[in-house]
């Protein structure tokens, strides 16, 4: 990611039902509530967290980030409270494209608040960024982020086959994307 993108924390996204905003450090304990969870880490790279102090560190890690302007990571707030988070974990300039990553508490999967908050980012991407691509990628077997990315827009482009090795095996991961031709 460049560095003009941004030089402090990413700016506040509404939607109807959502703030995106930076994390604070008093985010860790909410955090730590859905990142503990087996069902959540089933579908992301990363193994549950298992104490406090491990979700501070990522926290921490991302507040570092935003100083240094290299993090477009923000907490998805509903009914003020953080229920998990979105980001470009990637930004190419030169090319202007872009990749967004979303983890979402259990609690609220099925009530659209994913797609909600990918078709913020994308409207983000697009508008504010000047990206003309923004993809996702979602391990095979993860229905839920599947219809959470063509409810967005986006299109399904194919299966990258055992192109990831995470948790001990390779995974199908699969591919989606939108352009700005698709989108305006």
């Amino acid at each position: 990611m460049s560095d003009n993108i941004f030089i402090q924390a990413p700016p506040v996204l509404k939607t109807a039902r959502l703030t995106l905003r930076p994390l604070t450090p008093n985010d860790v304990e909410a955090m730590f509530n859905y990142t503990s969870s087996e069902n959540v880490a089933r579908y992301v790279t990363w193994d549950p967290h298992k104490s406090l102090n491990e979700t501070k560190v990522f926290v921490d890690l991302v507040l570092n980030g935003y100083k240094q302007g290299n993090h477009l990571l923000w907490g998805i707030e509903y009914e003020q409270k953080l229920i998990g988070t979105i980001d470009f974990v990637s930004v190419d300039d030169r090319h202007k494209c872009a990749e967004i990553g979303c983890v979402i508490s259990e609690d609220y999967w099925n009530k659209g608040i994913t797609t909600e908050s990918i078709k913020k980012l994308i409207d983000y991407g697009f508008n504010e960024l000047k990206m003309v691509r923004i993809q996702a990628r979602c391990f095979e077997d993860n229905i839920g982020s599947q219809k959470a990315m063509e409810k967005s827009g986006m299109l399904f482009e194919g299966i990258l086959r055992k192109s990831m090795f995470i948790k001990g095996y390779h995974r199908n991961v699969k591919i989606y994307a939108i352009t700005d031709d698709n989108y305006f």
